[in-house]
């Protein structure tokens, strides 16, 4: 999908707090119209006023992805309210920490409904209102994870594999169509969000993202990226990186490895607080913003991102530096044959 002057209609799910919000507020920084959806009202509301405050529109409607009804809904308000969809980036998540022997059926059941299905219906809702015009972008919000299962995340981390192999297929029969709707998706590392401080934990550490973690704005900036460039998968961060890299060609040592540092890394110092709250089957009351508690060890920039989204650039700066080396060999080339030893 090209950029256009004219403000972009988008709708985002999961747009309450972390990743989604950040992302929300950078739509309405430039000027969209968007629709934000969720199960927390009072993050929603909050973020339609940091959009108008922007210069951005909004409209929020309350809204649980694992029902179809739901999402449906919430399309045919936005649409009404802005018209036809540019943009449909799917956010919304909900996880629980624990190793599978301390799982129930109920909650893998309702992991997977919001953090897979979620995305199936949000994407399917999209489809329905954008192939009358063949065209739209849809981003899906993926994850190191989605290549890589990791202990202690399960649910999480097979409802991410599930995301890609669902787009994969879409993929293919949107080019089997020979379709103009873009399907994308940003793979990101350990992020700064929020869902450290409300997700289900059954571990006797609060937990925290794999480090280095990355504040939701560079994840935003990657989504809008994604938006106007249609590349297959954007991946977000030298770990993202790194951890695709090494499933495909060492999947065996990083069984091992995850077996061995896997637990420790997803853990703080702090011990678990028995009564927190979790927002696996409510949403948690309260604004709680895009940002979690680990401020001072986020870093607010990838450099990783900044070179996969400037290859051109990145390539020229290469042959340059090349031909300066070939330059430079030539000139000492010429010296010495002007000025030989004797």
């Amino acid at each position: 999908m090209s950029e256009s002057t004219e403000p972009e209609t988008v709708i985002i799910t999961g747009a309450s707090a972390g990743i989604g919000r950040a992302t929300a507020r950078a739509f309405g920084e430039r000027g969209a119209k968007v629709g934000l959806l969720a199960r927390g009202e009072d993050g929603l509301e909050e973020a339609k006023r940091e959009i108008e405050r922007s210069g951005g529109e909004a409209v929020t409607v309350p809204t649980d992805v694992a029902e179809m009804s739901q999402v449906e809904n919430a399309a045919e308000i936005v649409t009404a309210e802005f018209g036809p969809i540019d943009v449909w980036v799917n956010c919304a998540m909900t996880t629980v920490f624990s190793e599978v022997k301390e799982m129930d059926a109920d909650e893998y059941r309702r992991v997977t409904e919001v953090t897979y299905l979620g995305y199936v219906h949000g994407t399917m809702a999209a489809l329905e209102r954008m192939r009358p015009r063949d065209e739209g972008t849809i981003v899906q919000v993926g994850s190191a994870l989605a290549y890589r299962g990791i202990p202690l995340q399960s649910a999480y981390c097979a409802s991410k594999h599930a995301i890609k192999g669902f787009t994969e297929s879409l993929r293919t029969e949107l080019i089997h169509d020979d379709s103009n709707i873009d399907v994308t998706m940003v793979h990101l590392p350990g992020m700064n969000t929020t869902q450290f401080t409300w997700v289900e934990n059954r571990l006797p550490k609060k937990p925290q993202p794999v480090p280095p973690i990355y504040q939701p704005e560079v994840a935003a900036d990657a989504i809008i990226w994604a938006t106007h460039h249609n590349r297959r998968e954007l991946y977000v961060g030298k770990p993202t990186l790194k951890t695709i890299l090494g499933e495909k060609l060492v999947p065996w040592y990083l069984d091992r490895a995850l077996a061995k540092e896997g637990y420790a890394g997803q853990l703080t110092d702090e011990p678990a607080d028995p009564d927190s709250e979790s927002n696996l089957w409510e949403p948690v009351s309260g604004d709680h913003g895009a940002h979690g508690p680990f401020d001072e060890r986020a870093t607010q920039r990838s450099y990783q991102l900044w070179v996969t989204t400037h290859r051109k650039e990145v390539a020229l700066l290469g042959v340059g530096c090349l031909l300066a080396g070939a330059n430079l060999l030539w000139n000492a080339i010429q010296s010495r044959r002007a000025n030989p030893k004797r």
